[in-house]
């Protein structure tokens, strides 16, 4: 007699791998793009740290040895049953994904109740998908915020060279492009001399241990 219940492979020491130079997508954004319908059903609250660099998609008992990190991993739940739930929940939090995304249909009518728990119970973001949305379409959706992300960060460069450009122009470039400087950043900017001493500094004031 077979024993039905899927064996993960031995753990790997591996670390996951740096998450791509493209920025990542908040998951509260995903939630939000109605078209794809998503919800959320189990993990931590969102702090809105929690974002998405990239998607994936496996049937695999065990996908820990083809994750990166980051990912919004896709799964139907081919080979999940309820005495796997929880070690594939712990497989998924260890290979470093950043959500699970569990299709239902064609297998499961509804997210198994215990891969709903066991995701609460390792704090695994865990997003139902409509049998209305393919994976495919979750993959766009994502790639389209990554894209528009990606531009708006292009712009904010092109825009800050700009500024720093015209700065540099003026009669009193120096103080010009520091406060040019504190105003892209948001923050402080100051330019020291040799010894030390402040020449120049504009911006927010620092706290004490900032400026420690």
């Amino acid at each position: 007699m077979t024993d039905p219940t899927p064996h993960p492979t031995p753990r790997s020491t591996a670390r996951p791998a740096a998450p791509p130079p493209t920025p990542p997508v908040p998951l509260a954004a995903l939630l939000a793009d109605r078209d794809l319908g998503l919800r959320r059903i189990a993990g931590p609250p969102d702090d809105g740290s929690q974002v998405v660099h990239w998607v994936h998609t496996s049937e695999m008992a065990d996908p820990y040895p083809y994750l990166l990190g980051g990912e919004l991993l896709l799964t139907a739940g081919v080979q999940l049953s309820d005495a796997y739930a929880d070690e594939y929940a712990a497989r998924v939090v260890e290979a470093g994904a950043a959500a699970l995304g569990f299709g239902v249909t064609p297998v499961y009518d509804t997210v198994p109740p215990a891969l709903v728990e066991a995701c609460d119970r390792h704090g695994l973001p865990l997003l139902e998908v409509p049998p209305r949305t393919p994976f495919t379409t979750v993959a766009r959706g994502v790639w389209r915020l990554m894209a528009e992300a990606r531009h708006r960060e292009l712009r904010r460069v092109t825009q800050a060279q700009q500024g720093l450009a015209a700065a540099a122009a003026r009669q009193d470039p120096v103080p010009a492009v520091v406060r040019q400087l504190a105003v892209r950043l948001g923050g402080r900017a100051v330019l020291f001399a040799p010894d030390g001493a402040e020449l120049h500094t504009t911006g927010r004031a620092p706290s004490p241990g900032a400026r420690t």
